[in-house]
């Protein structure tokens, strides 16, 4: 008896296993909001990182956290490090390109991960509104994959860029 359950316990692990390397081998997780407001009074609100803090989700998960700044005050070429508890991790934030259409941020997660990521902002005038979505996407490697069988990275993310690009509309509309 005991050697059938392990059996099947074995056979529904490779399974699940055999799964998890199926599935895609990068992802994507993006999130849209419409300001009323031109991408000129919301560009510095993305491409200054000292800014970024006062409507980042991440941010307000553990408000104590070390940050440091270096490289250009704003635009490309910015850095912000932090190190924070095991909600938002350790990692870096370098502003790889910047423009009133487009932000590209290289992102290198340290802790509880190791990740290379691209955050991408863009900012697209619609009329007498902007526009603006926020998207993160790299590698998924297959430790991202077996997670990702439990956990919905979509739901997860994209829940923090909803609240805080609402954040960032509020901010922007005052």
């Amino acid at each position: 008896m005991l050697k059938t359950i392990l059996i099947v316990v074995a056979v529904l692990i490779a399974a699940l296993l055999i799964y998890a390397a199926t599935r895609p081998d990068s992802f994507r997780v993006e999130r849209s909001i419409s300001i009323k407001a031109p991408p000129e009074k919301i560009f510095p609100l993305i491409e200054d990182l000292h800014r970024m803090q006062t409507w980042s989700a991440w941010e307000k998960l553990d408000p104590g956290m070390k940050r440091t700044y270096s490289g250009a005050a704003s635009g490309q070429g910015a850095v912000y490090e932090w190190d924070g508890n095991k909600e938002v991790g350790q990692g870096r934030m370098e502003i790889m390109q910047s423009s009133p259409a487009a932000i590209i941020i290289k992102m290198d997660f340290i802790k509880p991960f190791a990740a290379q990521n691209t955050l991408e902002f863009t900012l697209k005038p619609e009329g007498e509104a902007t526009r603006v979505t926020q998207a993160i996407f790299g590698p998924s490697p297959f430790i991202s994959k077996l997670f990702g069988v439990f956990c919905s990275m979509d739901k997860m993310i994209g829940e923090k860029f909803e609240s805080g690009l609402a954040e960032l509309k509020s901010m922007a509309e005052k």
